[in-house]
């Protein structure tokens, strides 16, 4: 069987469902998972520092049976001494699966390529998959399905929000990305998510009006204005985005049962405030722990 990847959410879009149910099933079952990755080894190379990627990926093939392997990505010569392609050749030779977390997607992509062991994407410029899938199973947790569900993000379109996007029509959930007109996400994914949510019987759009959007909301989800590697000041963030912090305002025109999510790290007072993220409709931290379920499924799947 040929490898496979997951550096994009379309890179296992079919699976997208089956994966949001298997890690509510692992979830369930922590501590009995029988050792299914036994003698499995997973390099993880980080050039963008993490706290939740690195500490639930570890988690993740350690509780499977696994074994995983730290490296900076300051002391691996890829791109600097060594090709791209000879790393990820030489890398396929020792491990059973790649991690990756990155600067720029076309490096990503090229390692997938190359490599002749599944790459996992811990996040690049353009996506960030495992992210969306951890969100996905939050949803589906706490709201049952995504049928008629309502999910609007707000602030900047970066690549937390294409994942969400791509996600989102694929498991049937309506989606409105909230941003202002010069920091909208992807353009290209943003129609390849709305043809998916055209043939699923769901919708994408745009917004840059909160207030709006926000009417009846099911979910609404934000991020950090300023992505790690974005040197915008931070004044300047805060006049572009200020209308579009997730507030008690804000959540007020929503449903009266719509849940709060945030990526984290958060910069509480800006893209959410403290009374908000610290609510009863803030799912946050049950968010940010089934990064650790969704990370399993997809560990268990790709190097089973």
């Amino acid at each position: 069987m040929a490898k496979r990847d997951l550096i994009s959410v379309l890179d296992m879009k079919d699976e997208w469902p089956d994966l949001v149910d298997l890690a509510i099933k692992i979830k369930k079952e922590r501590g009995n998972h029988n050792a299914p990755l036994k003698g499995k080894t997973l390099i993880m190379i980080f050039e963008k520092p993490s706290t939740r990627t690195r500490i639930s990926f570890d988690v993740a093939i350690t509780e499977l049976g696994g074994h995983a392997l730290y490296i900076d990505g300051s002391n691996v010569h890829m791109g600097h001494g060594e090709t791209v392609e000879d790393t990820a050749k030489v890398m396929s030779r020792f491990a059973h699966g790649i991690m990756y977390r990155a600067y720029d997607y076309k490096v990503m992509d090229r390692i997938g390529e190359v490599a002749t062991v599944p790459v996992i994407s811990g996040l690049d410029n353009l996506e960030h998959p495992c992210q969306a899938l951890a969100d996905m199973v939050t949803i589906k947790e706490k709201k049952g399905s995504f049928r008629g569900k309502k999910l609007v993000y707000l602030g900047d379109g970066n690549n937390v929000c294409n994942s969400l996007l791509y996600s989102s029509a694929v498991m049937g959930l309506d989606m409105i990305a909230c941003c202002p007109a010069t920091r909208m996400p992807n353009a290209e994914i943003m129609l390849g998510a709305a043809r998916i949510a055209d043939a699923n019987g769901c919708k994408i759009s745009a917004s840059h009006d909160p207030m709006e959007a926000c009417k009846d909301a099911d979910i609404l989800y934000t991020d950090t204005w300023i992505s790690m590697g974005d040197d915008t000041p931070v004044d300047k963030a805060i006049k572009l985005f200020s209308m579009y912090q997730i507030n008690s305002e804000l959540l007020s025109i929503a449903k009266k049962d719509c849940i709060v999510m945030h990526c984290l790290p958060a910069h509480r007072d800006q893209e959410i405030t403290a009374e908000v993220m610290d609510g009863p409709q803030s799912v946050v931290f049950d968010q940010a722990e089934n990064r650790l379920h969704a990370q399993k499924a997809v560990l268990y799947t790709l190097l089973k």
